[in-house]
């Protein structure tokens, strides 16, 4: 479903940036492999997809459309319409893995196992790793550009207050799969299971932007 556009901060990145989170009918691509059943958001110029190797719960990719090799490559478009497609993303994702008192994950519970909305929680009522490796001596392996966008929850998957370091970065760099990660690949099910639970959480955060936005011009 192609989305609205209301007013708002939420409103100018999507008229800017228009969303569609269906299902794909067309092929898409993250470099030579076929990610179309990964993929839960598409926009003018960019699509997100659930990662097949994720270092932590909520580690996607948003990638452009055409298979730029660098960050340079884009155009101003393009560029644009990526890091508005990160945005959306972070504020989706925040739905799912923050809020005040988030649960860990129990042992029997995978660790990558979407847990479901928690409501209405914000980008700032958690952290995100942000990154992009733009070259193969930056520790890309995919030659297509992609933003690693990574949910760091309070109290569970948070970088160690007490390390200096944060090893997720060495982790990123050590990818090994075709779209990242060092851990053992999960099965499509798993992944397209993953996907339409973003879907969702797309659409009920966009239903509740346009209501926000009726009820001020109301």
């Amino acid at each position: 479903m192609t989305t609205s556009a209301p007013s708002g901060a939420g409103a100018s990145a999507r008229s800017h940036n228009p969303a569609t989170t269906q299902e794909n009918k067309k092929p898409i691509y993250f470099g030579p492999f076929e990610v179309t059943n990964q993929v839960f958001l598409t926009t003018r110029h960019s699509f997100a997809l659930v990662n097949l190797k994720p270092l932590l719960p909520g580690h996607v990719l948003v990638c452009p459309f055409r298979p730029h090799r660098r960050l340079t490559d884009l155009t101003p478009d393009e560029v644009t319409d990526l890091f508005l497609a990160v945005q959306r993303v972070q504020r989706m994702l925040a739905r799912y893995y923050f809020q005040p008192s988030s649960p860990s994950p129990s042992p029997t519970q995978s660790p990558f196992s979407v847990p479901g909305p928690t409501g209405t929680a914000l980008p700032t009522q958690g952290s995100f790793n942000i990154a992009l490796q733009d070259g193969a001596e930056a520790g890309q392996t995919v030659p297509h550009v992609h933003v690693h966008v990574i949910p760091r929850i309070r109290g569970s998957t948070a970088k160690p207050t007490e390390t200096p370091s944060d090893r997720i970065y060495e982790q990123m760099a050590d990818e090994e799969g075709n779209v990242g990660g060092a851990l053992q690949a999960r099965s499509m099910a798993e992944m397209e299971e993953e996907a339409a639970l973003y879907r969702q959480a797309l659409k009920a955060m966009e239903q509740e932007e346009e209501a926000q936005a009726a009820a001020r011009q109301g």
